[in-house]
Parts: structure tokens; C-alpha cells; sequence
């Protein structure tokens, strides 16, 4: 019986397997379709290299300073008010009631001389002054003998005398108003303004 068993058993076995393949007409079942292929691997471009950095520029050296100006050129932009204003010619002094040019005033017109030599466009006025003493006609009379002596002298010096005027203020323009020697000197001079450049 066990034989018997063993027979049908393995009867069963063979015919479980064959009934299958018999059913679908002794075929072998299809393979699996192959999987699609994989995307084509695009390499993504090397991306170019980066830029160069820009040379370091070497830092500009500032512009050289303007040349100075020259002596010229400074004299030819100063207005008129300005080259009075910076009194380049020395006032001269004078002794109560002398129009007599002292040796400090000789001096200081000696310098003068060399300046209106120097700029030949200029002409200047020679103002006379006196301190307050004494009437007012007189000190005119004293001014203008102190301007032409300061006239003369310049001329003297090399100074065209078409460049120097002379005018007498008298004891009208005082730079001083105390009534004391200490003003009182310092009113009697001679006094410049360029009237022309």
C-alpha cells in the first residue's frame, strides 16, 4: 500500500505540473521584457573656468602740485585795492615842520625805487601829510613840499616822473587823532597809492 501510495502520490505531482503546461498550449511562458534601458548619461559641460582675477592696478600717483606761481603772475591778478592794501611801498616820515627827507626816509624810498623800477606799468600818487598843528593852509603848503621832495628823490633813483603825482592832504587824513607827539609824528609823512598797474 505504501507503494501504491508513493505511485499516486507522485502520479499527482507530475500531473500538477503537467496540467499547467498543458493548459497554456505547452508554451513556455514569455520571458519578462528587459528592462529599458537606462537614459543616456549626458555629462553635464565642465564649466569654463573662472575669469582671470583683474591685475591689481598699482594705485595712481597723485597729479604733481601746480607749479608755483610766479612773481609775474601774482603781481597780474592782484586788483588794484589789492597791491594798496598790502602797503609794498614804505610810508616815509618827516620832523615837525621839515618837508626834509631824513636818512630812514631815503631808506625807505631807495626800496620803493626798486620796486616801481621793477614794475614799469605802475604810477603811483605821493600823498603829503602834517599832524594837526598849525592852520590848515600851512599844512597843505607842508604836505606839498613833502611830496615833492619824496617826488624828487624817486626820480632821482631812475623813477620816470610821469609815473609819480603829487597831492597835498595837509593834516586831513591823520592816521593817529590823539594830540600827542606819538601821532603827531606818525602824521607827518608820505604816503603812496598806486593809482595805476
Amino acid at each position: 500500500m505504501s507503494r501504491s501510495l508513493t505511485r499516486l502520490c507522485s502520479l499527482l505531482i507530475v500531473a500538477g505540473l503537467l496540467i499547467p503546461a498543458l493548459a497554456c498550449g505547452g508554451k513556455k511562458p514569455p520571458p519578462p521584457p528587459p528592462p529599458p534601458p537606462p537614459p543616456p548619461i549626458v555629462e553635464k559641460p565642465t564649466p569654463p573656468p573662472p575669469p582671470p582675477p583683474p591685475p591689481v592696478a598699482k594705485p595712481t600717483p597723485p597729479p604733481p602740485p601746480p607749479p608755483a606761481p610766479t612773481e609775474v603772475e601774482i603781481f597780474n591778478r592782484m586788483t588794484l585795492a589789492e597791491l594798496n592794501a598790502k602797503k609794498v611801498l614804505e610810508d616815509v616820515l618827516f620832523e615837525y615842520d621839515k618837508a626834509d627827507l631824513s636818512d630812514q626816509a631815503r631808506a625807505s624810498l631807495d626800496k620803493n625805487a626798486q620796486y616801481l623800477r621793477r614794475w614799469t606799468s605802475t604810477t603811483i600818487n605821493v600823498e603829503g601829510h602834517a599832524d594837526s598843528r598849525g592852520t590848515n593852509e600851512y599844512n597843505l603848503s607842508l604836505g606839498e613840499r613833502r611830496a615833492t621832495a619824496v617826488r624828487d628823490y624817486l626820480v632821482s633813483l631812475g623813477v620816470p616822473v610821469a609815473r609819480v603825482n603829487i597831492v597835498s592832504l595837509g593834516e586831513e587824513q591823520p592816521v593817529c587823532r590823539e594830540e600827542a607827539e606819538s601821532c603827531w609824528s606818525q602824521n607827518r609823512r608820505g604816503h603812496f597809492v598806486f593809482t595805476a598797474k
